[in-house]
Parts: C-alpha cells; structure tokens; sequence
C-alpha cells in the first residue's frame, strides 16, 4: 500500500488549497498570471496588453496578491505586479499544457 498521503488537512490547509483553485478558475486571473509568469508588468501594461479595462486588472490584482500569487513593487507613482508563487505557475503551466495536449 502506497505511504499514507491522504492524511487528513486542517483547515487553514482546506482553505488556502480552495482559494487557490478558485484563483485559478477565472480566465481573467489566468490569463493575467499567464502574462505575468515571466516577466512584470504595470497596470496600464497588462490591461493593454490583454484587452481588459484598468479597473478588471486591479479588481483581479487585489484578490491574486491577498492569495500572495502575485506580489508588487512602487516606482514612483506606478505599481509594477510580478507573480510570487512558483508552485502555483507550475500548476498553471501544468494545466495550460493538459488542455493543449
């Protein structure tokens, strides 16, 4: 029998694991943490770049950085968003290229 994997999770786990997948099931926040995988952008750069208004960018922004998915620098005036969870780009990119295959 396989080591004991399915041990039960507490609820923080539960709930972080939820969230996640939330995060990930909305294809404005997918497509805003593909954009982001390689390298930042700002605001204005990603709502530009994927056709979306300022507001839906930073509407989405706010709830992937309280999930600590993506994470932000100041310069200036200017928020720059790069992603912060590596785990989380590689289930992205591992799911991109499920539904591609």
């Amino acid at each position: 029998m396989e080591e004991k994997l399915q041990h039960e999770l507490d609820d923080e786990t539960l709930f972080v694991v939820s969230q996640t997948f939330k995060a990930l099931s909305d294809p404005t926040r997918i497509r805003i943490l593909n954009f982001l995988c390689c390298e930042e952008h700002s605001v204005n750069e990603i709502a530009e770049a994927l056709n979306l208004g300022q507001t839906t960018v930073s509407h989405q922004l706010r709830f992937l950085k309280n999930l600590r998915l993506v994470k932000f620098r100041r310069e200036g005036t200017t928020l720059y968003y790069s992603s912060d969870d590596d785990h989380v780009m590689n289930l992205l990119h591992q799911a991109v290229d499920h539904a591609k295959h």
